[in-house]
């Protein structure tokens, strides 16, 4: 595959070591993190600065514990595109000795790396990928699926817009993994509450912006629920012309797959006001979270607030650490899969998710929260945008082991 100076110049975007005072840059006993994300296309907001941010997080609060071991955080942009995405990954493992690579961007990405890692022994954490698949068919021993996951999300937004009289919908998805299986656990889900699909379009991505065709044929369809199963930008844009449109009106509910804070508080009150979401973190939750954010405020941008595959940088990252440590660092850069079994015994503890386990098949568990978007009245000030709803308890918020097809289910 040829590798452009661009993308060269994007492999080191960003470059931060901690830990044992200066570490040479090819150091034998220096833990390598890379963040692969979305610095520049539609889904920055919701990946990009932020999630590095949080991986650095993890970093600075493991290394300022643990002095001795050595850990350097690098970054890059795959620029939403999976050759470009995977030569980085390729790259960053032979040439500058990456450890495990996080965060990873969009499913495609996510499903060509599992083939690198474990050819590698090295390690992928995906965090903003969504698709189920990615600890189904396609899991394997060193990778992890981290934060949420389209299953996770489609149980709780499916089942309670149907059970609230949203027997029938419409989706408009993206053409790419994630919005596939997105729409697959959805329609699952529907039909399993009582209700139906009666129609959906897929439009190109990225090059598309102007959704108003697909928002007639909704329309015109008569569903009682439109879902969107894209997010970032798409989101955003997707939601306000539907209002522009009156998508809205005579009682159809707009619904979003998957929805962040990140894409709430740029939409404004006035046009995400009573959007059912489902998220596994928001900051506001309790006074753990509020702690997490309190930390990680200094690394964000003014009136940023950081959203669930963000945190899960550094959940995972955090989680990753310990582990490290427990194996030994020489041990740790020599088998990513003795990481990745080690994470598995391991109990998660940190105040992004709180308590929870590393299943066998990849899958972090935690619980998942449904929430309402507040009306501009009832919000108190930047970042308070949701009504907690309900949870769903760790033990119910995931697909069972025992249907999702992973080889690695010995049980």
């Amino acid at each position: 595959m040829k590798t452009t100076r661009r993308v060269l110049l994007q492999a080191g975007a960003a470059t931060i070591t901690l830990g044992g005072g200066a570490a040479r840059a090819q150091a034998d006993d220096t833990i390598r993190i890379g963040v692969l994300t979305d610095l520049s296309g539609p889904y920055k907001d919701g990946q990009g600065p932020v999630s590095l941010a949080c991986a650095e997080q993890a970093a600075a609060e493991f290394t300022a514990a643990n002095p001795d071991i050595k850990v350097e955080v690098i970054s890059a942009d795959h620029q939403n595109r999976p050759d470009t995405g995977l030569s980085i990954i390729r790259r960053w493992i032979d040439q500058r000795g990456v450890d495990i690579v996080t965060d990873i961007g969009n499913s495609a990405i996510a499903i060509g790396a599992r083939t690198i890692v474990m050819e590698k022994d090295k390690i992928a954490l995906v965090t903003s990928a969504g698709s189920s698949d990615l600890t189904g068919k396609h899991c394997g021993p060193n990778s992890m699926h981290w934060g949420w996951d389209s299953w996770c999300l489609a149980k709780s937004n499916g089942t309670a817009l149907v059970e609230a009289g949203g027997d029938s919908w419409f989706f408009i998805t993206p053409d790419y993994a994630f919005g596939h299986a997105a729409q697959a656990d959805l329609t699952s889900f529907v039909e399993k509450a009582g209700g139906h699909v009666v129609g959906g379009v897929k439009y190109p991505f990225p090059q598309t912006t102007d959704f108003s065709s697909f928002l007639l044929q909704a329309q015109s369809s008569r569903a009682k629920v439109v879902c969107f199963t894209n997010s970032g930008s798409d989101l955003v844009n997707s939601l306000k012309q539907a209002r522009e449109f009156g998508v809205n009106r005579r009682g159809v509910r707009l619904a979003a797959a998957v929805a962040y804070v990140t894409d709430v508080i740029p939409m404004g009150l006035e046009v995400a006001q009573g959007l059912t979401v489902t998220e596994t973190f928001y900051w506001d939750l309790n006074d753990r979270t509020r702690a997490f954010m309190a930390r990680i405020a200094p690394r964000m941008p003014q009136g940023r607030f950081p959203n669930m595959s963000q945190v899960g940088n550094y959940s995972g990252v955090l989680h990753y650490l310990k582990a490290v440590k427990e194996v030994g660092v020489a041990r740790a850069k020599a088998s990513g899969r003795d990481v990745v079994e080690t994470m598995k015994h391991m109990p998660t503890d940190d105040d992004c998710f709180g308590p929870g386990l590393l299943r066998e098949d990849g899958r972090k568990i935690h619980p998942s929260y449904l929430f309402e978007v507040k009306t501009p009245q009832e919000s108190r000030g930047p970042g308070d945008v949701y009504n907690l709803l309900a949870t769903t308890p760790a033990e119910q918020a995931f697909r069972p082991l025992a249907e999702g097809a992973c080889v690695l289910n010995h049980s």
